[in-house]
């Protein structure tokens, strides 16, 4: 009896621990999904990434050098007091940024947690239930309301998820630590400035755990240059505006050149003959974020019909001379057309530029 009685104990015990690790690891795949975003597909020459360097201050010394700056840049010594007077760093926040390029899932994996049933249907339902808004912002800003929706879809899930971190906060946290500090510098030195010009205060600015925010997750500089007051009530609302969000993000892809005549591209088949020949005659861009140089140089999708490519399901391409680039995520390829850099505008990452065009094909 007592050796049945520690058997069934230690199944149980078995049973929780099993429990216990099954919990970790679904948090750790929930994390790589949600913050995969941003990886790069390959790592830069296939070099393995230097040990991250250590803040050269302690933080409460970066920080009032910050707030000297920030006077010296004419901020009034009332406005730095409140946005950065007493902020601590937030460790998590410095992870987060670490671990980016450490997370490839792969684009299929990425692509499937995003474009789901759920996040289709609530798109075309949001739609319908905006048609004359999108409507107005079609015509205004001459974007398509599918990659409007999209990105909003993909960057807040339609304003449900809009980042509660405060933002100068994050920002001083990703200014202070080496990797990435002059960008983060100048982002919270922009934050101060939308404070200063009477947009939102301090504390009401949160935002994701790099400084992104709203619906529209714009950085300071990107709510500075293309945040619109749609509705024309006096405030630039990224947060609880949806007019304002969605006339923003058509207006930041107007602003990276997007074309109203044209689509982002589409998937296709590379048979290995034609990617020998791919590799031969078609060079991959140099300049541009990242993402950009790890795609070819544009050319006519004649050349690419020429090459031997084919439209995913084997037949041929469009006869078209728009100029198209190849896109190769690993299990899948893609020619993608000029608008398809404004989405990597928005975020420069071809796992996110690519999701987003699949989800507005799927909303219209």
């Amino acid at each position: 009896m007592l050796a049945a009685f520690a058997l069934r104990a230690s199944a149980r015990q078995a049973s929780k621990l099993f429990m216990r690790w099954s919990a970790v690891l679904l948090g750790l795949f929930l994390a790589v999904q949600q913050t995969a975003a941003q990886a790069p597909l390959t790592p830069p020459n296939g070099v393995p990434a230097a040990a991250p360097a250590s803040p050269a201050q302690p933080f409460n010394e970066w920080l009032k050098d910050l707030q000297e700056e920030a006077r010296d840049r004419g901020f009034r010594d009332t406005l730095v007091k409140d946005a950065l007077e007493g902020l601590e760093p937030l460790p998590r926040v410095i992870e987060l940024d670490r671990s980016q390029a450490e997370l490839r899932p792969g684009f299929n994996t990425y692509s499937s947690a995003r474009l789901t049933r759920t996040m289709v249907r609530r798109g075309q339902d949001l739609s319908r239930e905006h048609r004359a808004l999108l409507s107005r912002v079609e015509g205004d800003f001459d974007v398509q309301r599918r990659f409007v929706v999209a990105i909003w879809g993909m960057e807040s899930r339609y304003g449900r998820l809009i980042g509660r971190v405060p933002v100068f906060r994050a920002l001083a946290t990703l200014a202070w630590e080496p990797r990435r500090a002059a960008y983060f510098r100048g982002e919270l030195f922009d934050a101060l400035a939308m404070v200063d010009r009477g947009h939102i205060s301090p504390d009401e600015m949160t935002g994701s755990w790099a400084g992104a925010m709203g619906q529209a997750q714009f950085m300071p500089s990107n709510y500075l240059k293309y945040a619109v007051d749609f509705n024309r009530d006096g405030r630039t609302d990224i947060w609880k505006n949806t007019a304002d969000s969605l006339a923003s993000i058509a207006n930041y892809l107007k602003g990276f050149g997007w074309r109203n005549d044209q689509t982002w591209g589409r998937e296709v088949t590379v048979p290995p003959a034609a990617r020998a020949a791919i590799k031969e005659s078609i060079p991959r861009r140099t300049e541009g974020c990242y993402a950009v140089r790890n795609m070819t140089e544009r050319v006519p999708l004649q050349r690419w019909q020429q090459l031997g490519v084919t439209r995913v399901e084997g037949g041929p391409l469009p006869a078209s001379d728009v100029p198209a680039g190849l896109v190769d995520v690993g299990e899948r390829t893609f020619l993608v057309y000029p608008n398809y850099d404004a989405i990597l505008g928005y975020n420069c990452a071809h796992y996110y530029a690519l999701t987003v065009a699949l989800l507005a094909d799927r909303l219209r």
